[in-house]
């Protein structure tokens, strides 16, 4: 990976935002893992333990959400298909089992709507199962899918083995991982998201609430996922709007269902009170510029989809590091819109902006002189590079 120095304006912002007035107390979350980001910029406001791998639970029910609403975005799935509730899904995962349950009865057959809303509303053992089931034939072909899509989005430091989150020492996921997951459903799915919002839903004359406790706090929520972690305390990966900001939390690891609500409080106010709010580059503005390889112009401009928005905590300072990082040189041609580096901002040693990039132009193919000059520099800078790194080994000789 190379890293490019980013444009003068970024680098004046980040220096204004350096100096401030005297430091606050820092905050501290009480869960053991936890995440606030700003679901427009994905921006990160807070991070405790982010990266530490966790029991997922219940929230691993979001990724079999995601899966089927795909197959329904997509047209292989329709709302009205019916799937069948096998004796395997009953036993194990209807309400006998003492588990959350949509109360499914053997053999009986249910709506994929039905079932995403006992999935989703109820946290249905029973639902994952069948969605499972009648998608994929077992739980365990579903899980090989979760894996492969957990990869496709950039889950990269989660692995599941089941759809509806039951304790295996094998399936663990990470903060980052859901919180990315929750903003790709938000993002998505615009026309399945509403069912996290429901705070109810009857099936076979039973009526049941909505597990999550955000949806009956003060705090704008409409979503997304409650869980009680069997191994690692009570989590949560929520999402609020307020004043047309939304935020996603992700937090794990609390002793008590009041210490989730508690926590929910705490690190939704935190985000939505206690920053300032910087746009560093609009959408579409050039970010950076990255070499290209063989084309007619030398560099392309680097931009972002999505504004880039710098967070920082009232009345603190820090030291703000931004880097744009990126496989190069880029190879022409050159596509627009192709992806093609990330930005990175730091504000101490917490990244808080970690955007993709992507080409701002289209670059043809240069003149064959061009290439084979350009080829000549990249042949030398790599044997001057292959030089040096012998250099130590060499000199340490006796």
């Amino acid at each position: 990976m190379r890293s490019i120095g980013l444009s003068f304006a970024l680098l004046v912002a980040c220096l204004s935002l350096s100096a401030g007035p005297a430091e606050a107390a820092p905050f501290a979350a009480n869960a053991e893992v936890a995440l606030v980001e700003d679901y427009d910029s994905g921006a990160v406001l807070y991070e405790k333990n982010a990266d530490v791998p966790t029991p997922p639970a219940s929230t691993a029910k979001l990724l079999t959400a995601e899966i089927i609403f795909r197959e329904l975005k997509e047209g292989r799935l329709h709302l009205d298909d019916v799937y069948d509730v096998s004796e395997t899904a009953w036993r194990q995962g209807g309400a006998h089992a003492h588990g959350a349950a949509m109360f499914l009865a053997l053999k009986s057959r249910a709506r994929i709507e039905d079932l995403l809303r006992g999935l989703i509303i109820q946290s249905g053992n029973d639902a994952a199962m069948v969605l499972a089931e009648g998608m994929a034939g077992s739980e365990e072909a579903f899980a090989q899918l979760m894996n492969k899509r957990a990869a496709e989005l950039g889950m990269t430091q989660s692995y599941f083995t089941d759809p509806r989150g039951k304790a295996d020492p094998a399936e663990h996921t990470t903060a980052r991982d859901m919180a990315l997951l929750a903003a790709h459903v938000i993002r998505d799915y615009p026309d399945y998201y509403h069912y996290f919002g429901e705070k109810e839903f009857t099936w076979n004359k039973i009526r049941q609430l909505n597990r999550n406790p955000l949806l009956t706090m003060d705090l704008g929520a409409d979503g997304l996922k409650a869980a009680d972690v069997a191994d690692g305390g009570f989590g949560l990966v929520g999402s609020a709007v307020q004043d047309g900001a939304r935020l996603i939390v992700v937090m794990y690891g609390l002793k008590t269902a009041n210490d989730r609500v508690d926590e929910a409080r705490q690190l939704f106010g935190y985000g939505f009170h206690s920053f300032d709010r910087r746009t560093v580059f609009e959408a579409g503005a050039t970010v950076g510029w990255a070499s290209v390889y063989g084309g007619k112009a030398g560099e392309v401009p680097l931009v972002s989809d999505r504004p880039i928005v710098l967070y920082v905590p009232h009345g603190e300072s820090g030291k703000i590091v931004a880097k744009i990082v990126y496989v190069g040189p880029l190879t022409a041609p050159v596509e627009k819109g192709q992806d093609a580096g990330r930005l990175k901002i730091w504000r101490d040693e917490m990244l808080v902006v970690d955007a993709p990039l992507k080409t701002g132009a289209y670059v043809p193919l240069g003149g064959l002189t061009s290439r084979a000059l350009d080829a000549g520099i990249e042949l030398a800078g790599g044997a001057l590079r292959d030089a040096l790194a012998r250099i130590p080994a060499m000199t340490g000789r006796k």
